[in-house]
C-alpha cells in the first residue's frame, strides 16, 4: 500500500523565512543608547527601574519588569516609553522594542486603561468563556476605557471560566458576571465582592492584606469565618514559635487540650481551624 505524497508549501524562493538572505545594511549607523541628558524619564518610573536592576547581576534581566513598569506609568508601551526604559538601562532601544513584540501583555498601541483578559483555553473554553468574552464586548461597546481581549491562558483552571480585570483573578464566572464587572469598574469601583479569588477563604491572605504588602499580617479566612492573625501576639519573637506548634499540630492532626478539658475531648469545630498558609 503506497503512502499519499504530501507536498508542503515553501517560500518562493526556498523554505526559509523571507529575508534570511538579505546582509545587514553595514551602511548604517549602529543603535545607540538614549543620550539621558535629552531623555526626560518619570522619577518615579527611573527608582522602580533601578530597584528592578539592583536585583538581577545582569540589568537585561529586569528588561521585563522595567517594561512593565513602563507600560503601568504610560498606558502603553510607546516609543517613548521604551526610550525612557533603554535610556535607564542603558540598552538599545530595539532590544527592548523586540520583547515588547514578542510578549502579548505589552500593549504596542494605545489601550483603554480596564484591562480584561478573558482566558480561551480548553477548561475555560469547555465552560463557556468564548460566550463570556463575548458577554465582556457587548457590556463594554462603545467605552474606550476598556481593553477586552481573549487570552490564551492565564493557568487558573480551577476557577474556570474566569478573567483577570486589572490584574485581578475573577471566576468561576457566569455570563451575567460580565455586565456586572463592567458597571462596577465605570462607577470607579472594583468587580463585585465574591468574584475575585482573593476573596475566596482558602486563598490565603486577603486581597487588602496582599496589596498592603505585608505578607504577615492582615485577615486570614479560616473555618467557618475570619480569623485574625495573632503572630504579634503574646510572644517576642513575633509569633515564629507559636506558628511552628500550630503547624505541628495541624499536621499531626492533634492539638493540646485546655486546662478544664479532657483529653479525650473532641475537637471543637469552631477552634481548631488549620492555620492558612500565606500565598508564595
Amino acid at each position: 500500500m503506497s503512502t499519499p505524497e504530501v507536498h508542503v508549501r515553501r517560500y518562493g524562493h526556498g523554505s526559509r523565512v523571507p529575508g534570511w538572505d538579505v546582509p545587514v545594511d553595514l551602511d548604517k549607523d549602529p543603535a545607540t543608547v538614549p543620550d539621558p541628558a535629552t531623555t526626560a524619564v518619570p522619577a518615579e518610573l527611573r527608582a522602580t527601574i533601578e530597584g528592578f536592576i539592583a536585583r538581577y547581576p545582569d540589568r537585561r534581566s529586569a528588561a521585563i519588569p522595567a517594561l512593565w513598569a513602563a507600560q503601568l506609568t504610560h498606558g502603553w508601551c510607546s516609543p517613548e516609553a521604551i526610550r525612557q526604559v533603554a535610556c535607564v538601562m542603558t540598552l538599545t532601544p530595539a532590544y527592548l522594542a523586540q520583547l515588547v513584540g514578542f510578549y502579548d501583555m505589552f500593549e504596542e498601541h494605545p489601550v483603554g486603561r480596564h484591562q480584561v483578559y478573558v482566558c480561551t483555553n480548553i477548561s475555560c473554553s469547555l465552560r463557556g468563556a468564548d460566550a463570556l468574552h463575548q458577554a465582556f464586548r457587548e457590556a463594554a461597546e462603545g467605552d474606550a476605557h476598556f481593553n477586552i481581549r481573549g487570552f490564551e491562558c492565564l493557568g487558573a483552571c480551577d476557577i474556570a471560566p474566569m478573567a483577570s480585570v486589572n490584574g485581578d483573578y475573577l471566576g468561576p464566572l457566569e455570563l451575567s458576571d460580565a455586565e456586572r464587572v463592567v458597571r462596577a469598574l465605570q462607577d470607579g469601583g472594583e468587580p463585585p465582592p465574591g468574584l475575585r479569588l482573593g476573596d475566596r477563604p482558602n486563598a490565603g491572605l486577603t486581597l487588602e492584606a496582599q496589596r498592603a504588602g505585608d505578607p504577615g499580617r492582615g485577615t486570614r479566612p479560616s473555618g467557618g469565618g475570619d480569623q485574625p492573625d495573632r503572630s504579634d501576639q503574646g510572644d517576642p519573637s513575633g509569633g515564629a514559635s507559636a506558628s511552628a506548634a500550630a503547624g505541628s499540630d495541624a499536621s499531626s492532626g492533634q492539638r493540646d487540650p485546655a486546662p478544664d478539658e479532657s483529653p479525650d475531648a473532641p475537637d471543637d469545630p469552631g477552634t481548631t481551624g488549620q492555620p492558612a498558609n500565606p500565598k508564595i
